[in-house]
């Protein structure tokens, strides 16, 4: 078992999804100084694959031009015995969806549907050092990307999927990254995405929230896509029905402009309905 990679002791495994793992790693420093963050590498079956390679390579470069609070900062990228990681912030808290059991109520779903539109909004309006929009594109927006933590956070992990639009797109054709049941239709149907895909996958998020329930079943992109084009029918409150309707459009263009509105529609449903302090919702997850 690898003890260490670089200068990080390597704790435990915290997980693993798709192609890499993630550990929970401790820096150490001059006069007993200690951090723990997250190393990501590929999975040891794939380690050496140079097109895997690039592609951890791209997250964290592209990872560390982002700081927003909602979003998994990445702190640096390594190479160990030939073989790249990225060190990620470390979140004390696990994924969002292993935590639900049933509907929330309003108040917590808003709270953190609310938190990952602006760390949305943030990642949609991110520029380079030219200043040119970098046109970034999460494609993965959902309970099981979203980290939560007994000090309150909510922030949006897994880089690995955020793509740059003005980028070639490496993937197959017809290749589809990310997790159906939050997939705009677009994105289920292999045509290029926008900005606008990543509002369809927090609506949905909404409604599962909310509710205890996703707002389409269908397993198969087919079938979803059906089923999305014949609209949900949403168990919410009048404003909240009308936030995710729209964010839910079949055609991207019926939807909100950007995530900076979806944001303040959020707002305002939050601000009619019991307020939610980041040290409440953290005491919320500490009883999961």
């Amino acid at each position: 078992m690898i003890r260490a990679i670089g200068p990080y002791e390597l704790v435990r495994r915290l997980g693993r999804g798709g192609m890499a793992e993630v550990h929970l790693a401790i820096a150490h420093g001059a006069s007993g100084f200690q951090r723990e963050v997250a190393i990501k590498l590929l999975a040891p079956e794939l380690a050496g694959d140079h097109e895997l390679e690039r592609a951890l390579i791209h997250e964290a470069t592209l990872g560390g031009r982002l700081h927003h609070r909602n979003l998994v900062a990445v702190l640096g990228l390594g190479v160990h015995d030939g073989n790249y990681y990225a060190v990620l912030e470390y979140v004390d808290g696990r994924d969002l969806a292993s935590h639900l059991d049933g509907p929330l109520a309003e108040e917590l779903a808003l709270y953190v549907v609310h938190e990952l539109a602006l760390g949305l909004a943030y990642l949609h309006a991110a520029r380079d050092e030219r200043g040119l929009p970098l046109g970034l594109v999460h494609r993965d927006v959902g309970p099981a990307n979203t980290l939560v933590s007994t000090s309150g956070d909510v922030k949006l992990g897994d880089f690995g999927i955020v793509k740059a639009t003005m980028l070639a797109d490496r993937t197959g054709a017809g290749t589809r990254k990310g997790r159906y049941a939050y997939m705009a239709p677009e994105q289920l149907a292999g045509e290029p995405v926008t900005a606008l895909a990543d509002q369809f996958g927090l609506a949905v998020t909404l409604v599962e929230l909310v509710t205890g329930a996703r707002p389409f079943v269908e397993s198969q992109p087919w079938a979803l896509l059906d089923e999305i084009k014949r609209g949900p029918q949403l168990a919410l409150a009048p404003d909240l029905a009308a936030i995710a309707a729209r964010a839910l459009a079949f055609d991207a263009r019926d939807r909100f402009a950007t995530l900076s509105e979806v944001a303040g529609a959020i707002a305002e449903a939050r601000a009619i309905r019991p307020r939610i302090t980041p040290a409440e919702f953290g005491a919320w997850v500490a009883t999961r």
